[in-house]
């Protein structure tokens, strides 16, 4: 009962997250819907992850596979928070949507290291009982 505590924890959480991103493009005022490129960062950033976790066999420490995709995820999120100043330093959106683009990149990002955290850490969970 834990997981599906959790699984309804990480859902909410990620509403949070898109209804910041989406009223940081469609409230009025700023009315730009640019931002909402960041939703390909979304679906990116685990994905070196799962595939470094699927190909690794060991558990150590240290895993060359393991450190490169930790690297890949790292420039993702990074270009993530990025991509709303460059837009937003070019005018192209106002910095109030940046603000709001910003926070629910972070929300966003968080729950996806909670779901890493929740369901990927131990060997017992099993996907079947979905």
């Amino acid at each position: 009962m834990a997981g599906i505590k959790a699984l309804v924890g990480l859902s909410f959480s990620g509403a949070i997250g898109l209804t910041f991103l989406l009223l940081g493009c469609g409230l009025e005022q700023y009315g730009i819907y640019w931002p909402l490129f960041v939703l390909i960062f979304y679906v990116l950033s685990p994905i070196p992850t799962f595939i470094a976790r699927r190909v690794s066999d060991d558990d150590s420490s240290s895993n060359a596979c393991r450190e490169l995709a930790y690297f890949l995820t790292t420039g993702i999120v990074v270009s993530a928070f990025g991509l709303p100043i460059v837009l937003a330093r070019t005018s192209t959106i106002k910095w109030g949507a940046c603000g709001l683009v910003m926070t629910g990149n972070a929300v966003i990002f968080l729950t996806i290291l909670g779901f890493f955290i929740v369901f990927g850490g131990s060997d017992d969970f099993s996907w079947e009982q979905w």
